[in-house]
């Protein structure tokens, strides 16, 4: 999944609570000790993350090799191996973009137009750019409808995680955006969700090192105006959706004016939804049909 963030959240206390504690809990004083080398590096979320590393190591050995990678600015969801995402514990690796909290709101938005939909046949939904595939475990999880699930990334890393997070649940393809998708998905699209790299390339180096060091570049550059990647997907769009059908991502709210204006001069309507709570902004555009087709 490639949409940019300035920050990656924590996971919550619950999830760092969750798990058992696998030695002995004479080890467990080390806990304070943990949440100061923490605090000194720098973690504003400390007493959280040392609970989860602590609820990750197998060992005291294990626990000090987490905390120092943790200290050395690897993302926490690399030192553990998996992040939370709409209730699901997500497997990433390391150089694989780390799903946002924020994203959640997309998934919800699709969700809603999922259930939407008429019933009869399983709906077909692309992800594309599609990361560890935390958008598309997600929407399988929340679905209420049988869903017929692709998912694309040109990241052999994070094509690898994705494979994990949906054996079983869907298809994941490497390649570069529509190209791997196999052609009779032309015109059968339902939800098409697209989570583009959107930072432009002048703002990447102002991301926090965890992202900037430690994530793929190509998941957070987005060119010029951060909307190089998008235009390249609404250009093909309409060759993909079915009549009716969507496309959502998510942009910056300074991003909009020209993102609306891209989607619309590719032949989709578009609405923009947002959230405060998730301090989200969401492009849903429609695929109408082409004008005198009788699609």
């Amino acid at each position: 999944m490639s949409a940019a963030s300035a920050s990656s959240s924590s996971p919550s206390p619950s999830s760092a609570t969750a798990g058992h504690t696998p030695f002995s809990p004479s080890a467990l004083p080390s806990l304070p000790a943990v949440v100061s080398r923490l605090r000194a590096a720098g973690c504003v979320f400390a007493e959280d993350e040392a609970r989860l590393l602590v609820s990750a190591a197998r060992t005291p050995d294990d626990l000090a090799r987490l905390v120092g990678r943790r200290v050395a600015g690897l993302p926490l969801e690399h030192v553990v191996g998996w992040a939370e995402f709409h209730g699901l514990r997500i497997a990433v690796g390391a150089g694989v973009f780390v799903p946002r909290r924020r994203t959640e709101f997309l998934v919800r938005r699709a969700a809603a137009l999922l259930n939407q939909l008429p019933t009869g046949r399983p709906a077909v939904v692309v992800d594309l750019c599609c990361g560890s595939g935390a958008l598309g475990a997600a929407l399988l999880a929340t679905a209420g409808t049988p869903v017929e699930l692709y998912a694309s990334d040109i990241d052999p890393a994070a094509v690898a995680c994705a494979r994990r997070n949906l054996a079983g649940g869907g298809t994941v393809l490497e390649g570069d955006l529509f190209d791997p998708l196999p052609d009779d998905l032309r015109s059968r699209i339902d939800i098409l969700l697209a989570n583009v790299p959107y930072v432009p390339t002048h703002e990447v180096g102002l991301l926090p090192p965890e992202a900037r060091d430690h994530e793929p570049l190509v998941a957070l550059d987005g060119g010029a105006d951060g909307l190089d990647v998008l235009r390249r997907v609404t250009a093909e769009a309409t060759r993909w959706l079915a009549p009716g059908g969507h496309l959502l991502f998510e942009t910056s709210e300074r991003q909009v004016p020209d993102a609306v204006g891209t989607v619309r001069a590719d032949g989709l309507a578009p609405r923009v939804v947002t959230s405060e709570e998730w301090d989200a902004t969401v492009v849903v555009a429609q695929f109408r049909g082409r004008a005198g087709s009788g699609t």
